[in-house]
């Protein structure tokens, strides 16, 4: 979910937007790999386009980062055009129910007996239960819902420079009114075509004030 869905956005101002490309590259095939529906058309251009991905990552990061996982990120294309898709295959349903598995173990001598025991145990069990119409169970338990909040609350309030703050990394991040930060940096070029330095300071000043004018 990082890499896929928030990772882009935390990197579309931090660093050098050649960095940026390539990262969010990155992002974009694994979200594409991981859908719930797979388009053979889509996936060969994927499958083109993550070499030169990796060619660009050579040239951003030093050889050290490039173990035999970083190459691996190829082959998860061709696998999912074979087979089904991802999110079909992946290991995450299994690693949870080997943790649970690892819970039985009370014996570390014996961990195979132990996990047979609790198993059976908890199979009896639940067996058991579906006879038990009295008796409130796991398996015949009710949701239960819980009104109001869960957990301590904190409230807080932004000071006059982080509403600021927030506001013109929202305005700056938007693609709807791209059409006016392209307005006013023109119009700023025309201003102060000799004082560069100044010229980006009055666009990050400015901008949320005279946004509102425009609309």
């Amino acid at each position: 979910m990082i890499m896929q869905q928030l990772l882009p956005i935390v990197l579309r101002r931090s660093t050098h937007p050649k960095v940026t490309s390539v990262l969010v590259d990155i992002c974009k095939y694994f979200n594409a790999i991981y859908s719930k529906v797979i388009v053979v058309v889509h996936m060969e251009r994927l499958e083109k386009g993550i070499v030169i991905t990796l060619c660009n990552l050579e040239k951003i990061f030093p050889p050290s980062f490039f173990t035999i996982m970083i190459h691996l990120v190829v082959h998860p294309l061709s696998e999912a055009k074979v087979v089904d898709p991802v999110h079909y295959r992946w290991m995450y349903p299994i690693e949870k129910y080997l943790l649970t598995l690892k819970k039985y173990v009370r014996t570390r001598s014996h961990p195979e007996g132990s996990i047979a025991k609790k198993y059976l145990a908890d199979e009896s069990m639940t067996f058991c239960s579906r006879f038990l119409h009295n008796v409130e169970t796991k398996s015949n338990r009710t949701e239960r819902y819980i009104e109001g909040y869960y957990g301590a609350s904190t409230h807080t309030s932004l000071t006059k420079l982080e509403h600021g703050q927030v506001h013109r990394y929202i305005i700056f991040n938007l693609d709807i009114i791209e059409i006016f930060r392209n307005l006013h940096i023109d119009d700023l070029k025309q201003r102060y075509v000799y004082d560069m330095i100044n010229h980006f300071h009055i666009i990050d000043i400015f901008f949320s004030y005279l946004f509102n004018i425009y609309v």
